[in-house]
């Protein structure tokens, strides 16, 4: 993987290309001192020559040139930098040392998040840039489909042309990029349904939030190893399936909310040991909060408001650690234990609209009594009441402290930040 930084003369081989760029002029006779020549002739103009650090940088500055040729809005005048053989000091592009060969010189990085670039296609570009390892294009107004030959980019492992205005179905041509790990497509109007290879895939980050997917969440959802999983604001319909058990050791982050969601919230999510921030609010999810919640010992942000849960609180939820906000409003919930009413005085616990008496800020006993007429129910309800974990007994509910979570950063429109990361 290409370690990132800055370039030193002392220590790399340094070759000097040249390519001599000669204009045609026809065979013209002209006296030895130009007199008489004609205004509308000018003299031969000096040759432009461009001195290149390497090969791989003068073999991919006809394609960037290309691609500039094919903006067509530049509001910040990024393109105005992309000119002369200095391809590592154009705005937006950043050179390395690649990993087949550590004397060389290669274009390694696009970075072109903010920059507002309007084209009609990328095909052409970051397909043909041989050694090109990130590609990062938040918030431009590129649009489009992604071209099958960016599978044959040995070295591309992140890809985000977020915030942009791609269609059409799921780019396929992503899922054979063979050292792929970051990908983010949220916010453009894809279509149709995911491919379930998806959550095969060696992925480290997957977000495919604000598109226009429509399907159930597929059975292998719990194939993947992703570290944080985005699918909010799509159409996915269906139960959150019990297969997510087998991401326990990699999940850490989880948004499934403003979808479509419907059933019961399966037990298996307890066993998510590494889980931090899980939201499904917004959904039509029912029945009762699995005890198997309580072993959730890294959690901090748990939000399912706006959907059909009811019954107790349980007490397991309300003592977790490190929890810093636990929004539960909009359901219809009955009732709230000690822990719980601590939690829901500290303002970690939401629980407004819910059918807790002399609780304040509830739902009207009509809008309660009318629900409990057309209650849903969950299978195997022994297993709400499993607690697959040693529960430590607290006193009182432990107060989490508030941090910023890659999960939410992916909800707005702008690149994500995440902790640690050059």
């Amino acid at each position: 993987m290409y370690q990132m930084g800055s370039i030193s003369s002392n220590n790399k081989s340094i070759f000097h290309i040249s390519i001599l760029f000669l204009p045609c002029f026809t065979c013209l006779t002209y006296c030895q001192d130009f007199q008489g020549l004609s205004p509308l002739i000018s003299p031969p103009l000096i040759p432009e020559i461009l001195n290149f650090l390497d090969q791989r940088l003068a073999l991919v500055y006809p394609i960037i040139q290309d691609f500039k040729n094919t903006i067509t809005s530049d509001p910040l005048d990024i393109t105005q930098t992309w000119v002369g053989a200095d391809i590592c000091n154009y705005k937006g592009f950043y050179c390395t040392s690649p990993p087949d060969n550590d004397s060389a010189i290669t274009l390694a990085s696009i970075d072109f998040n903010g920059f507002q670039l309007s084209a009609p296609t990328l095909d052409g570009f970051i397909d043909q840039l041989p050694d090109l390892a990130l590609f990062h294009a938040n918030s431009n107004k590129f649009s489009g489909t992604i071209s099958p030959k960016i599978t044959k980019l040995p070295f591309l492992y992140e890809l985000d042309i977020s915030n942009n205005n791609f269609f059409g179905s799921f780019p396929m041509e992503v899922l054979a990029i063979p050292a792929l790990s970051f990908l983010d497509i949220r916010f453009n109007f894809f279509t149709g349904t995911v491919p379930p290879q998806v959550f095969t895939q060696r992925l480290d980050v997957l977000f495919l939030n604000n598109n226009n997917f429509m399907q159930g969440l597929p059975e292998n959802l719990g194939s993947t190893p992703v570290l944080y999983l985005t699918l909010a604001y799509n159409k996915f319909i269906g139960p959150i399936p019990r297969s997510i058990i087998k991401a326990s050791a990699t999940l850490t982050e989880v948004l499934f909310s403003h979808n479509l969601l419907t059933g019961c919230l399966p037990y298996e999510l307890g066993f998510l040991r590494k889980l931090v921030l899980f939201d499904a609010s917004y959904n039509f999810l029912t029945g009762p909060l699995p005890c198997s919640l309580g072993c959730l010992a890294k959690l901090e942000q748990f939000n399912l408001a706006s959907n059909l849960l009811y019954g107790q609180v349980p007490e397991v939820v309300c003592a977790l650690g490190k929890l810093v906000n636990l929004s539960l409003s909009s359901n219809y919930f009955t009732k709230l234990g000690p822990k719980c009413t601590k939690l829901e005085r500290s303002g970690v616990l939401d629980i407004r609209k819910n059918c807790i008496p002399d609780l304040p800020g509830q739902r009207s006993a009509r809008e309660c009594a009318a629900f409990s007429l057309h209650r849903r129910y969950c299978s195997n309800p022994a297993s709400f009441n499993f607690i697959p974990c040693k529960v430590p007994s607290l006193s009182h509910p432990q107060i989490g402290t508030k941090r910023n979570l890659v999960g939410y950063s992916a909800l707005l429109r702008q690149a994500v930040e995440f902790p640690g990361r050059n």
